[in-house]
């Protein structure tokens, strides 16, 4: 469908572009461009003729035959991020939507692994016909490759944004064995008991730099305990080898309200309608722990602009329906939508905002 729709749009725009260049000559070819000197009026063929014959033919071509069959067959999706991971269920929830739009299969892989990297690279090494993505978030997007200096790929030259899925913030939680019921409550146990209390994370994500900068910002002595993935660390947490964690209410919300972790914050700029009672870290004093993730799909950097451009429309179209807002509210992620442009700005945003950040809490991804 998306196809018969672009051949006519095309087609349009072809006729509309003839129907110009039609007027602005006459019947013989002659303009009816004017100009004026005086009293006396010369007549005279435009130059711009040529430029307009020129741009008919350019819109009459034909597009590019992997354009105009995109997609024909089944469509990959990498995940750089273990199974059960906040990554992992909004690729899973969104990927059938997406499917239906595009009208071929769309299936997830998971390759977690090397801060991310592993996946993110193999999708940044990939044929750029379509049918291999990324799907990922901003913020680990960026921090992975600004953490660890041996990773050979460039987060902003080699992919091509396609398009924003949806976004969420983290929630830090801890074990119902630690003593504290707010932020400024654990913030001075962790001071009266330097190296007492660990946070686990999965290594290379946002909740890894969140933890370091939650350490670098309150001037804590707290043990970072790295994990493959964060549904590990959430594991551990729940079993009291770890203490505290910040992670995505998609994951961690179900465990908060069966009372088996203890929300202190929110990372979101304002509080949560499925968290009400939990302040935002602004309201507990840390301010500079407002942070927002954006999820969206990639593409390798050479993909063709139509291709990208009909990925970008099928996201869209797919996070129209109410329903799928409504559902996507309730696992913990607000969809967003918009153009490959602005997802682009998103992730270059987050690269700014992070960088500093990396280096002032020397973040590292071993």
């Amino acid at each position: 469908m998306l196809h018969l729709k672009r051949r006519f749009i095309w087609r349009s725009l072809s006729l509309s572009i003839l129907t110009f260049a039609l007027r602005a000559n006459g019947r013989d070819g002659a303009s009816t461009c004017v100009t004026h000197t005086g009293s006396n009026i010369f007549r005279y063929r435009c130059r711009a003729r040529a430029d307009l014959i020129a741009a008919v033919a350019a819109a009459l071509a034909p597009l590019p035959a992997q354009a105009q069959s995109y997609p024909s067959r089944l469509i990959k999706v990498v995940l750089p991020y273990t199974a059960g991971s906040p990554n992992d269920v909004i690729a899973r929830f969104f990927t059938p939507y997406l499917s239906a739009q595009l009208g071929q299969p769309v299936v997830v892989e998971n390759r977690a692994g090397g801060g991310t990297s592993i996946g993110t690279k193999a999708v940044a090494s990939a044929e750029a016909d379509g049918y291999t993505l990324l799907l990922s978030n901003t913020p680990t997007h960026v921090i992975a490759a600004l953490g660890n200096p041996s990773i050979n790929y460039d987060p902003l030259k080699d992919f091509a944004p396609v398009a924003t899925i949806a976004s969420s913030s983290l929630v830090l939680v801890i074990a119902p064995t630690v003593p504290a019921y707010s932020v400024p409550e654990l913030v001075a146990y962790a001071k009266a008991h330097p190296g007492k209390l660990n946070f686990g994370f999965g290594q290379g994500t946002l909740p890894h730099l969140a933890g370091e900068l939650f350490k670098s910002v309150t001037g804590t002595n707290i043990v970072s305990i790295p994990y493959r993935g964060g549904s590990q660390a959430i594991s551990d947490l729940l079993g009291g080898r770890i203490h505290m964690n910040f992670g995505a209410g998609s994951t961690l919300l179900p465990l908060i309200r069966e009372g088996k972790l203890r929300p202190l914050a929110v990372t979101s700029p304002s509080r949560l309608p499925e968290q009400p009672e939990v302040p935002t870290m602004a309201e507990a004093g840390l301010p500079a722990m407002t942070v927002v993730t954006h999820y969206g799909i990639l593409a390798p950097a050479t993909t063709a602009s139509a291709v990208v451009a009909t990925l970008n429309m099928a996201v869209n179209r797919a996070l129209s329906p109410d329903a799928l807002k409504t559902d996507m509210l309730r696992i913990g992620f607000d969809p967003v939508g918009g153009s490959a442009r602005d997802f682009a700005a998103l992730i270059a945003s987050d690269r700014q905002k992070w960088a500093p950040i990396v280096k002032m809490t020397g973040f590292q991804i071993e």
